[in-house]
């Protein structure tokens, strides 16, 4: 009987450490991704209404810059655009409107939420694995890069049917 109490409290004691770090880990990604620090370089060609796009997420641990790359791709997409290279062409942000994330912050706060609805647009393109060319140290940095695809024409009928981007057929 003693033995199966030290027992489940070591299983517990684990399970809490478990999911305080996980929490932790989380706290960490969000921090990260409130500053949006990251670059976006187009990398070929994807399917029509897609781009396939290297983005470059930096964080203190890896594995945070990895996990944060999918949400930085479609931030990107949605406010930075990217400049094309040789055969890629560059695209603009699908707004133009430089305060919207401020004027829509409620929105975007649920939309890039861990799990939020912005996952629904974008695909790591390689399953997660960095090669060895794309994990770089900048300072007390990690720089990863890595390659997804954004579903940009699903993601502009998101927002315009959520009122956030103007429609283009709407007129100027």
């Amino acid at each position: 009987m003693k033995r199966t109490i030290q027992i489940q409290s070591l299983l517990l004691a684990f399970f809490i450490g478990f999911t305080l770090n996980v929490a932790g880990q989380n706290r960490k990604a969000d921090k990260d991704t409130k500053n949006w620090i990251y670059e976006i370089e187009p990398v070929g060609v994807g399917t029509q209404g897609s781009y396939l796009i290297k983005v470059w997420s930096y964080s203190k641990k890896p594995q945070v810059a990895l996990d944060q790359a999918q949400k930085n791709a479609v931030h990107g997409i949605i406010f930075r655009g990217f400049l094309g290279i040789s055969g890629v062409p560059g695209q603009r942000p699908l707004t133009n409107n430089p305060n919207l994330e401020v004027e829509q912050a409620e929105f975007f706060k649920n939309f890039f939420a861990n799990g939020g609805k912005y996952m629904k647009f974008v695909n790591v393109t390689n399953d997660g694995a960095v090669s060895a060319e794309d994990r770089l140290k900048v300072g007390k940095e990690f720089k990863i890069g890595v390659i997804v695809s954004v579903n940009v024409a699903g993601l502009r009928k998101d927002l315009e049917d959520a009122g956030i981007l103007r429609g283009l057929s709407s007129g100027f």
